[in-house]
């Protein structure tokens, strides 16, 4: 059979990803402006599988809630779950949470969390 070649460079999964989450980001970490205490309830469309409820009062329950915004979350979903204080102090550890991709996008627009990464969690 036949190898089938193309004109055109193909775009390795990191590169599209990348590429998707870019897409996703607000254009200033100011801009993101989640609340930083209570129950966060996160649409079907951001937590399409498993939990929605999220209380923000514990540590654990908060990584979680950020995980899966980053991950799921289109801009407006970053802007209105996720708190700009909240993200940059919990980044050394979340970055070891989330996926290559999305901590790669995310510290290359916004160099304040590159710096906040590469400090050890207290």
């Amino acid at each position: 059979m036949a190898e089938v070649t193309s004109r055109f460079p193909v775009a390795n999964a990191f590169e599209l990803l990348c590429a998707q989450y870019a897409e996703r980001l607000p254009a200033r970490l100011e801009d993101l402006a989640g609340p930083v205490d209570g129950t966060v309830d996160l649409p079907l469309h951001v937590a399409w599988s498993g939990r929605r409820s999220y209380d923000l009062a514990g540590t654990r329950s908060r990584m979680g809630v950020y995980r899966t915004v980053l991950a799921e979350g289109q801009r407006q979903d970053l802007i209105d779950f996720l708190d700009r204080e909240l993200l940059v102090a919990q980044w050394p550890v979340l970055r070891t949470l989330i996926g290559r991709p999305v901590r790669h996008v995310w510290e290359a627009a916004f160099p304040e969390l590159a710096t906040a990464g590469s400090t050890r969690a207290a």
